[in-house]
């Protein structure tokens, strides 16, 4: 048995945040938006998706934000994604160093923390 990969990162999110999610997602971090299942399209919720990267957003009742747990997204240009956030509001606050790569922590508009990550 063996892992293969991560087939998607769900964050949670409040009842009606699904326009904001998209927003943020498409809007900001430019991913497609993918069509959810009609048996799960039911709880709401919204799917998003880059390349390999798959971002489900997921009403949860009693909703409170991740600021710890979190995904880290590996981007190609650190300062270009950094300034369209910060001309959109979003605030970016830069990580300590790591070996191989600039970074630092984003909220998406739930409060929930993601990491963004460039290699050098």
């Amino acid at each position: 048995m063996a892992l293969l990969g991560i087939d998607h990162v769900q964050l949670a999110m409040p009842h009606g945040g699904e326009p904001h999610a998209r927003a943020f997602f498409v809007g900001l971090l430019e991913m497609d938006e993918v069509a959810k299942p009609a048996q799960l399209a039911v709880n709401g919720g919204c799917w998003f998706a880059s390349g390999p990267v798959h971002i489900h957003c997921g009403v949860e009742e009693g909703f409170l934000p991740a600021r710890r747990a979190h995904p880290a997204l590996v981007v190609d240009d650190l300062d270009a994604l950094v300034q369209r956030l910060n001309d959109a509001g979003v605030p970016f606050r830069a990580g300590k160093p790591l070996d191989g790569y600039l970074r630092g922590d984003i909220a998406d508009p739930f409060g929930n923390r993601i990491e963004l990550m460039q290699r050098t």
